[in-house]
């Protein structure tokens, strides 16, 4: 037996007599929905209420940067970004004419620059913690690099290019668009920081496969390191593997129904009504994602129904907007573990594994 097999089995070992052996998909995490959010100024929330009320109250709520996400223990993130290659498209949001003072947006001049921007919707909800996605992710590699031991990261990306009412119509999400997402990834993060499709099909025929043998890393194997998801529907995850085919060479996975050869993560919002469909998928070796509130409608009514739902379907990933209660509205609602904390072992395979 050669050195490294000697190597392999005594970290095997260890890792089962220990208790580290605990996998990838094997964890439970609560992370927040489109986390480089900030408030949005009165001024616009207030002419939202007057034409579209319900629209208005959705958009009520704000996050903290994202390093200070991170250091509170979230381990789940939600990012948006635009198409504009050349840059400037953004520069100018519509909404800035109704704010009494807009000096202290984009100081920089950062939407003059080519590169994917970061915000919630062209003209209206523009204000973020990074304009930039590349100034994201370098806050999000300085944050790793200071806590290299870190449970792994899930990061969601929407490519957003839908028409909005009133708001200029976003650059399309072509398939080398969508291409652009991973060499920003890949130049401001650094592979070296990813869980990648790769990774885990390793000499799999497919990622479908790897991940229904039970091939997710070990999560002491990727501390330290994230995995990014293109959060779109079967549309643009063609278009994507059009320029990656069999996720092969790729940065993001993609949310492809079972039964799909790339299929490994899921995106799958209503835990209420999916719970045992999120159940079987997680118990099959999927990871899923879901959603304890949304629209800020579980906030008002005080209502923690679908994050109980959440966590028994064992969805390994739960996004909210209330990691803290709000201080936009009155309410005591939030969202966390047992203890105030933010991550725990899966309950549904934990228990299996008894």
């Amino acid at each position: 037996m050669n050195l490294k097999a000697i190597v392999f089995l005594i970290s095997s070992f260890l890792c089962f007599h220990w208790g580290f052996a605990q996998k990838l998909n094997e964890t439970q995490v609560i992370g927040s929905h489109n986390s480089y959010k900030s408030g949005m100024p009165k001024e616009i929330l207030n002419y939202l209420q007057q034409i579209n009320p319900k629209a208005a109250a959705s958009l009520e709520y704000e996050h903290l940067p994202l390093g200070e996400q991170l250091d509170l223990g979230l381990r789940n993130l939600e990012l948006d970004v635009f198409h504009d290659p050349v840059g400037g498209r953004y520069a100018q949001p519509k909404g800035l004419a109704m704010l009494t003072n807009a000096d202290g947006f984009d100081p920089k001049k950062e939407l003059q620059e080519p590169g994917l921007k970061l915000f919630h919707v062209q003209d209206l909800d523009f204000q973020s913690h990074h304009l930039l996605l590349r100034n994201a992710l370098e806050e999000l590699k300085s944050w790793s690099d200071a806590h290299p031991d870190h449970h792994p990261i899930f990061v969601l990306i929407n490519a957003k290019d839908g028409q909005v009412p009133m708001t200029q119509s976003p650059l399309p999400f072509t398939a080398t668009a969508l291409d652009s997402i991973d060499l920003e990834i890949r130049t401001y993060l650094g592979l070296d920081k990813l869980i990648t499709p790769d990774l885990v099909r390793g000499e799999e025929e497919s990622l479908e496969k790897a991940v229904l043998a039970g091939n997710w890393p070990a999560i002491d194997q990727v501390r330290g390191k994230f995995l990014f998801v293109l959060d779109e529907g079967e549309e643009k995850a063609r278009r994507y593997l059009s320029q990656k085919p069999g996720l092969r060479d790729a940065v993001l996975f993609v949310n492809l129904k079972e039964g799909n050869p790339e299929a490994a993560f899921r995106v799958i919002n209503d835990p209420v009504r999916d719970e045992s469909y999120i159940q079987e998928l997680v118990k099959k070796g999927y990871i899923v994602r879901t959603r304890a509130d949304a629209d800020t409608q579980q906030a008002r009514t005080e209502d923690s129904t679908q994050f109980e739902k959440a966590k028994s379907s064992g969805a390994q990933v739960i996004s909210t907007d209330y990691y803290f209660p709000s201080t936009l509205f009155p309410s005591s609602y939030s969202v966390s573990f047992d203890g105030r904390t933010f991550e725990r072992k899966n309950p549904i395979l934990s228990t299996e594994k008894k």
